[in-house]
């Protein structure tokens, strides 16, 4: 297992967790409250939490192969949600 964390430091954390979950609830595994998810990604699996000073991930990821797919998958989502904060990648640690 390799982990991968990424946090953003935003007032709307929830939102942002709501508009992930919902949307790749479309194509994934996907359970969540208001401020907490969890998403069933090819790569591993990403524990979401959120509150009003922001949103973190938590991925569990197969192999170090899978870091740039996620961090990838997440922040382009995130860049067009949170356009209004011109938002261009979460802060990611290994």
């Amino acid at each position: 297992m390799f982990k991968l964390t990424g946090t953003f430091a935003t007032q709307n954390g929830p939102k942002y967790l709501q508009q992930l979950c919902k949307h790749f609830a479309h194509k994934i595994d996907v359970t969540h409250s208001d401020t907490e998810g969890t998403c069933s990604f090819p790569m591993g699996q990403a524990v979401l939490k959120a509150d009003d000073a922001g949103l973190t991930i938590r991925f569990e990821l197969k192999d170090q192969d899978a870091v740039d797919p996620a961090r990838n998958v997440i922040d382009s989502h995130l860049e067009r949600f949170a356009f209004r904060e011109n938002f261009k990648h979460m802060t990611w640690s290994a």
